[in-house]
């Protein structure tokens, strides 16, 4: 698996496993499933109710610990400075681990106005070995710069919606700016998917390659962690199959030409949109 060096210089898989919404016996065999085909990373969430899952996966898979990363995100009702902490000691107990490798938070929420101390919360976790390297996830520009500015700790991570349809174009140049990762939920779309948009479906048939490989190529070639999920372990396996071949940049750019203003899937502004 090839990988990326965060700004702390840690490493990440390229690719890592998205497991909202798998849960229950069934969510620990499709995760499960995702380590046997090479996965090496399993992004989780307090509020994907799936945390025992993961890692009861892990220790089903029979792999060394260090080599999955294993990543969590704190929620909107755990935030503040010490109640972050906490939330990352719960989500460690319910794991059955001892360190995180990365942990985010999920949410600003701005209308709390309590994401600077959550942000010191992590960075009090980090100093505390709980967590290996801390983020964000759909945090703004100016999210990004005031926590910054407060604490002088730099995310390694911001985890935004991402795909062609909402390609986050300035996001990311905000992050390269700022030396920070980009990593993409629901990478590929989801009900929206471009699979039929002939910049994408063209390029699939050029490379002999199926379309979720190619926006899932486009991710890697824009620079992106894309976190693709599947129960099923012969998508899970193709999915991961997207370093044998190499998009043009000009497919890049067709690609990427597909996003349009009203994007989002549900419309989740972090401006505005919060969860508890």
């Amino acid at each position: 698996m090839e990988t990326y060096a965060l700004n702390d210089g840690v490493t990440l898989p390229r690719i890592g496993f998205g497991t909202y919404p798998l849960r229950g016996e069934a969510g620990v065999t499709a995760m499960t499933s995702a380590l046997e085909a090479g996965y090496r990373m399993l992004d989780s969430a307090v509020n994907y109710r799936n945390e025992y899952e993961v890692g009861e996966a892990l220790r089903r898979s029979g792999l060394p610990r260090e080599e999955v990363r294993i990543a969590t995100k704190v929620p909107g009702r755990d935030h503040g400075r010490t109640k972050a902490v906490a939330s990352i000691e719960a989500s460690l107990e319910v794991m059955g681990l001892d360190r995180l490798d990365l942990v985010l938070i999920h949410w600003p929420n701005p209308s709390r106005g309590l994401y600077v101390e959550t942000w010191q919360g992590l960075v009090d976790a980090r100093e505390k070995g709980l967590v290996t390297s801390i983020g964000v996830s759909n945090f703004t520009e100016e999210h990004l710069r005031e926590i910054i500015a407060a604490t002088d700790v730099v995310p390694a991570v911001n985890q935004i919606e991402l795909h062609p349809r909402f390609p986050q174009a300035e996001m990311r140049a905000v992050h390269a700016e700022l030396g920070i990762r980009t990593s993409s939920w629901s990478p590929l779309g989801k009900r929206d998917a471009a699979y039929d948009e002939a910049p994408v479906a063209d390029a699939a048939k050029a490379h002999e390659v199926t379309p979720a490989q190619v926006i899932l190529r486009w991710q890697l070639q824009i620079g992106s962690l894309p976190l693709p999920k599947s129960a099923n372990p012969e998508r899970q396996r193709t999915n991961l199959d997207v370093f044998g071949f190499e998009l043009t940049d000009a497919e890049v750019e067709a690609i990427t030409t597909l996003g349009r203003p009203d994007g989002r899937l549900f419309g989740g502004d972090p401006r505005t949109h919060e969860e508890m």
